[in-house]
């Protein structure tokens, strides 16, 4: 977790002011400023436009009685993408980018599914409450009937 924060507060700024000055150096201090400036502003009508597709897909999912996991996740991926697009810096901006458009966003939540899908299972399975009261007893039986549901799957 230190070196996540690490990364996040120290390289990332480091590296963006590297960066910034580079541009500098190679189109002028205003050219510079002035497209910091026009990324932010389109960054927030892209993030703007994504956001409301998002949450129209959202509805459209709730609407149809479909679980819609992969709504939220968009959701919060134009969430985070437009947070990199209102930071400055051009690094930032190229991480935002990907997050906002559709194609890239796709491949970017299907990584996240297959690395984080499994994990959340293990801990879903592993880490429950411990439960207050008498301790159910090894040799009891439960009356029931088991039902199979299928998964909802996320691409």
């Amino acid at each position: 977790m230190f070196a996540v924060l690490l990364l996040l507060f120290v390289v990332v700024p480091l590296v963006e002011l590297y960066v910034i000055i580079q541009v500098g150096q190679a189109i002028g201090a205003v050219p510079t400023i002035a497209l910091l400036l026009a990324d932010s502003v389109l960054g927030s009508m892209l993030m703007r436009s994504q956001g409301r597709a998002a949450w129209r897909r959202f509805q459209a999912a709730v609407a149809e009685g479909r679980t819609p996991a992969r709504e939220v996740l968009d959701g919060v991926l134009v969430i985070f993408g437009g947070a990199f697009l209102l930071t400055p810096g051009f690094v930032t901006d190229v991480v935002g980018v990907v997050l906002l458009l559709p194609p890239t966003r796709a491949l970017v939540r299907r990584g996240l599914v297959r690395r984080l899908l499994p994990r959340m299972a293990m801990t879903a399975a592993g880490r429950g409450r411990p439960r207050r009261g008498r301790p159910a007893d090894a040799d009891s039986d439960v009356e029931g009937t088991a039902v199979e549901i299928e998964r909802d799957r996320l691409p």
